[in-house]
């Protein structure tokens, strides 16, 4: 049995796209609007946290998207994330990732800006199944 977890990249949040001072536009927030308003409380912590990300990144010497995307290629029972590129662009900003090795001081770093299971912003977490909620 194996892992493939979805959006490494948070929806383009971990690709440096939305922050203070960028457009924060694109076809997914366009759908999904309320993950993406920078005036929600929610997304306030969530761009805290992508900004202290990537200011690890940059100690680390990578890119943020190669830290998103190698964080989750470090968890043993991960077969393969599922990126999603839309133009050669893309793709080739994170195949880069499968060369990186994070640091235990990096990954603990990562673990303590987003403590393991927890959702920065509640409303991200998708369709969760009775079954686990109970």
């Amino acid at each position: 049995m194996g892992v493939i977890p979805w959006s490494p990249l948070a929806g383009g949040w971990l690709a440096g796209k939305f922050g203070e001072g960028k457009k924060n536009t694109s076809r997914r927030s366009a759908r999904l609007p309320d993950r993406y308003d920078l005036d929600s409380p929610g997304n306030q912590r969530k761009l805290e946290a992508v900004n202290q990300l990537t200011a690890l990144a940059e100690e680390a010497g990578v890119t943020l998207i190669e830290l998103a995307i190698a964080f989750v290629l470090e968890h043993p029972a991960v077969t393969a994330p599922i990126i999603g590129p839309r133009t050669m662009k893309h793709l080739e900003s994170q195949l880069s990732a499968t060369e990186v090795r994070l640091t235990s001081d990096v990954l603990d770093r990562i673990d303590e800006i987003n403590p393991p299971g927890t959702n920065v912003n509640p409303i991200d977490a998708g369709w969760a199944p009775s079954v686990l909620t109970t």
